[in-house]
């Protein structure tokens, strides 16, 4: 198992948990880009949103109220959070495992220039 967030939720590499359910989990990223920068993965190996089955797609909303969750958890929710999925090398994917990125805590730089 090369994929190092399928080893975390293997257990296999130690991580801060700091949600869990049947079909995601969240940790703190390693190299936050935020006070906030939380990772959520679904616990399933799926390598991008691109390879996502429509069979799988209420995952996504499931992350999404997972996200929510988490920015009220972090006192986040009301002053505003960014969610980032990058799908693939060239748009920014590091880890092929599909993760969303909750990122906040600070004013944010507009994302599209």
């Amino acid at each position: 198992m090369d994929c190092i967030f399928c080893q975390i939720v293997a257990g296999t590499v130690p991580s801060e948990i700091i949600y869990q359910d049947d079909e995601v989990i969240a940790f703190p990223d390693i190299s936050p880009q935020a006070p906030i920068h939380l990772i959520i993965i679904p616990k399933k190996h799926i390598p991008s949103l691109a390879h996502l089955s429509e069979a799988e797609s209420r995952l996504m909303g499931h992350m999404v109220s997972i996200a929510n969750q988490l920015a009220k958890r972090e006192g986040i929710f009301e002053s505003g959070y960014r969610l980032v999925i990058n799908c693939g090398k060239q748009g920014g994917q590091l880890v092929p495992h599909l993760h969303m990125h909750l990122l906040g805590g600070r004013k944010l730089p507009n994302a599209l220039g």
